[in-house]
């Protein structure tokens, strides 16, 4: 069932939103050679745990730790174990907190020091579709229009989408009603309204689609061993349209 968002309810996430986007923010610039995963995580519980808010990640389906990391050919679920991160590396860093009983999701890929010209079209270019993305999520609009614009950009680059794992309603859980795939078609899919509240997370990656999850029962990894990227952000459908609610620091 979809729910949408009185009001208030939407004050309610923006404040947890807010949170986030600080933690992210805080994450990202974490992201130096020599840091490991397990010291970003730590980060993350310490950074969510100071705004009055709880993990969600931890213990979700099981989930052993506070956010996710996903390295290079990683694909999404990554779990922290140590992992020293290097110089040219590319990090997926996915995070969600609760704030007085709602959620919200978020998440980057940042380069580690300097990397090449191809991880950095990678990266430009997930991004990108993110924000094409969310401008298609407007009043009047379908689930189709936010998952055509983002399949229609990456592919346009010469890379491909995920399509075993999407976008997702969030509210007071994380994963409601309805998944928001990063393909589609103009005009399907139910009509995008007022207080509909999405998690919208176009996952690229630089060679085919196709993913593999390891033996951790978690992480997944391309099948072709190349390099994969993400971004995400909670958002709130207003009557003008998207309010980015998990929206990071020193951004517009």
């Amino acid at each position: 069932m979809i729910t949408l968002k009185r009001g208030d309810e939407v004050d309610l996430m923006r404040k947890a939103g807010h949170r986030l986007g600080e933690v992210i923010q805080l994450l990202a610039e974490m992201v130096i050679p020599g840091v490991t995963t397990t010291e970003i995580d730590r980060a993350a519980n310490r950074e969510i745990r100071k705004r009055d808010s709880f993990p969600g990640f931890l213990g979700y389906e099981g989930f052993p730790k506070h956010l996710c990391v996903s390295v290079n050919d990683q694909v999404v679920h990554g779990i922290p174990d140590g992992r020293r991160i290097v110089e040219g590396d590319i990090v997926s860093l996915d995070c969600g907190l609760i704030y007085q009983g709602w959620w919200a999701d978020a998440g980057l890929t940042v380069s580690c020091g300097q990397v090449d010209p191809e991880a950095a079209r990678l990266i430009q270019v997930t991004k990108e579709a993110l924000d094409l993305g969310i401008a298609a999520a407007v009043p009047g609009n379908h689930l189709g229009d936010i998952g055509h614009a983002v399949q229609t950009h990456v592919e346009q680059h010469g890379y491909s989408v995920v399509r075993g794992y999407t976008g997702h309603g969030i509210g007071r859980d994380m994963h409601e009603s309805p998944e928001v795939p990063n393909h589609g078609i103009p005009g399907r899919g139910i009509e995008i309204r007022p207080g509909l509240c999405l998690a919208i997370e176009p996952i690229v990656n630089e060679g085919e689609p196709e993913t593999v999850i390891e033996p951790d029962g978690w992480t997944v990894i391309t099948a072709d061993q190349r390099r994969s990227c993400y971004f995400e952000h909670t958002i709130a459908i207003g009557v003008d349209g998207a309010e980015i609610l998990t929206r990071l620091q020193g951004t517009v």
